[in-house]
């Protein structure tokens, strides 16, 4: 990254911890390219520490690659000639060379990608926890930074309570992509109409926002970084799932059924033609690397599994299992250019509304933090067979949010409230709370613009976070 945005919470974290006169242990973890790696190169810039980038090979040659970068990065040319083949040996050794020469120092052992290394030496959380049992813990002079981006591993096998490395941790980060808030401030020269559209696209991952040039309109950008075969995005969800995944067929086929509107395990089972025994398998996984979701409808009763629906949680991942991966063979023969123009374009709008939805459910908390409500809450979406509710904000004060979602031109705002009364009308207010209603567009209307249930782009991208994102009232 060309400059480094955001993450000043997760930094404050990170230096009050290397700061403090005890040792720390704190796993980080969160999806690919979210920017973990960066969080922790730009934390150990200027500070003593190792850090590794674990990868798909034999532990033997890890521990060796291990030693020769703790060797470099702690200028102890020793470490390289060690004859050490097993991680436990080699952690223990690095960690008493510094304490032997540095006994007032703290040293930072990062080691990322860990579910690799762990994939390659299963009893390593083990010899973990025993040097942070035996010796780390009580010498006071060791940080030691577990990073991995498949997330089920990471609260299975360092978070869990079957994991030896349970109740160890003195702070953990899960880092989760920027806002979009905070993905605006990448594209400062687009409106933002374009900013919430760039959002749409590739959603808050740092990586994928820095392949938007805002200098160019956001159809460009689709043509030369989404649709065009030799740009790094047109083949990065490929990459993503050959990364992590060891047979990517019934993945595509997966999220390509629900890109096409298959949402219920049923209707995928039918697109695909996958068992159900193995479709759930599948369905978690993706799950767990953060790329699809589980979507219940929110009213306030215990979430039914009849009523269980799955998304694509990725914009990125959303965007190319329903417009790349499909006309892949019109984008080869006949250039991005016509693809879309064909392909895309014309559905281009519709598609962006359903990306508007997501903004206005994550936009909500912060509305409800200049409001003053100090009530708890959760955010989601109702529908059953009779309607469809874009947003509902449930809170403990009794009272439930119910919201439209209009991307498109507002040409009778009347219209629209009356179709979210016949909405409501629908809504299964169990528990008898009071019904308010928000409505959620890109521009507001002459008739509402002094409305203060009516929200635009403006109104949305004027809640502001401050640095470390609380927000500012």
């Amino acid at each position: 990254m060309s400059r480094f945005i955001g993450r000043s919470a997760e930094l404050h974290v990170l230096e009050t911890a290397f700061a403090s006169g005890r040792s720390e242990f704190i796993p980080v973890y969160g999806r690919r390219r979210v920017g973990k790696s960066e969080l922790i190169l730009s934390f150990m810039k200027g500070k003593p520490g190792v850090y590794y980038l674990g990868g798909q090979s034999p532990s033997g040659l890890q521990v060796r690659e291990f030693l020769l970068e703790a060797a470099r990065t702690l200028n102890m040319p020793l470490l390289a000639e060690l004859s050490v083949s097993n991680w436990r040996k080699a952690l223990t050794t690095v960690v008493d060379q510094w304490t032997l020469t540095h006994p007032n120092a703290k040293l930072v052992l990062a080691l990322d990608e860990f579910q690799w290394v762990a994939a390659a030496e299963p009893g390593l959380v083990a010899d973990l926890q025993h040097g942070w049992d035996r010796h780390w813990k009580t010498n006071g002079n060791v940080m030691l930074l577990l990073c991995g981006s498949y997330i089920g591993f990471m609260e299975r096998e360092v978070l869990g309570q079957s994991s030896p490395l349970f109740g160890r941790r003195t702070a953990q980060i899960h880092l989760h992509p920027f806002g979009y808030l905070e993905a605006a401030e990448f594209h400062r020269n687009w409106s933002l109409t374009d900013r919430a559209r760039a959002y749409f696209l590739v959603g808050g991952l740092p990586q994928y926002l820095l392949c938007l040039d805002d200098r160019l309109s956001v159809e460009s950008n689709i043509r030369q970084n989404l649709l065009d075969e030799y740009a790094p995005l047109f083949h990065e969800p490929t990459f993503l799932l050959r990364e992590e995944l060891r047979e990517i067929a019934p993945y595509r086929a997966i999220l390509f059924a629900i890109a096409s509107g298959s949402s219920t395990v049923k209707a995928i089972a039918e697109a695909t033609s996958l068992p159900n025994r193995n479709l759930h398998y599948y369905l978690q996984q993706l799950v767990d690397l953060g790329y699809a979701r589980r979507r219940y409808p929110l009213d306030g009763r215990r979430a039914n599994s009849k009523q269980l629906r799955f998304g694509i949680r990725d914009p990125l991942l959303r965007f190319w299992f329903r417009f790349v991966f499909p006309n892949t063979s019109i984008i080869r023969s006949a250039g991005p250019s016509q693809a879309l123009t064909e392909r895309v374009a014309p559905a281009l709008d519709a598609w962006f509304g359903n990306g508007f939805e997501h903004l206005c459910r994550e936009a909500l908390p912060l509305i409800y933090a200049h409001e003053g409500t100090t009530a708890g809450f959760e955010i989601g979406e109702y529908w059953s067979s009779k309607t469809q509710i874009d947003t509902v904000g449930l809170r403990d004060d009794n009272w439930t949010d119910l919201g439209e979602c209009k991307w498109g031109t507002v040409r009778s705002p009347g219209a629209l409230e009356a179709e979210l009364e016949r909405k409501a009308e629908w809504f299964p207010n169990t528990r008898g709370a009071t019904l308010g209603r928000r409505y959620f567009v890109r521009r507001k209307p002459a008739g509402r613009r002094k409305a203060t249930n009516w929200y635009g782009l403006d109104d949305l991208y004027a809640l502001k976070v401050d640095g470390s994102g609380e927000i500012i009232a």
